[in-house]
């Protein structure tokens, strides 16, 4: 695709819709893998995806951080890194109640 900008080229609106189907096909195709791990292998896939979350977050800084003549841009950037942020947050309080579940309890002794 061309950019819009370049003397001619995709309309906004076209690639606005473009952008949505992506969107759109990246959340049923993660909805269909997620849906098929095992539960055991739920806490890995929580570390590889704060660790993809984290690579989310250095684009999201980016695309905030640069000089755009548009304000909706800075603000959405400015938003995906405020919501990858508190995902990848959630996602390791919750990565380390699941590894708490596989800790071995102490067993306290009776007192006599």
């Amino acid at each position: 695709m061309r950019d819009p900008g370049a003397g001619g080229g995709v309309s906004h609106g076209l690639l606005l819709t473009f952008e949505i189907t992506i969107l759109v096909l990246a959340i049923f195709l993660g909805f269909e893998v997620i849906s098929k791990v095992p539960t055991l292998l739920h806490t890995p896939l929580m570390s590889g995806t704060n660790a993809i979350h984290g690579i989310v977050i250095v684009g999201a800084m980016l695309v905030a951080g640069l000089g755009h003549k548009d304000t909706l841009t800075t603000i959405v950037g400015l938003v995906a890194v405020v919501l990858a942020s508190a995902n990848v947050v959630g996602g390791f309080v919750v990565t380390d109640r699941m590894l708490e579940m596989f800790k071995k309890r102490e067993r306290r002794e009776p007192d006599s």
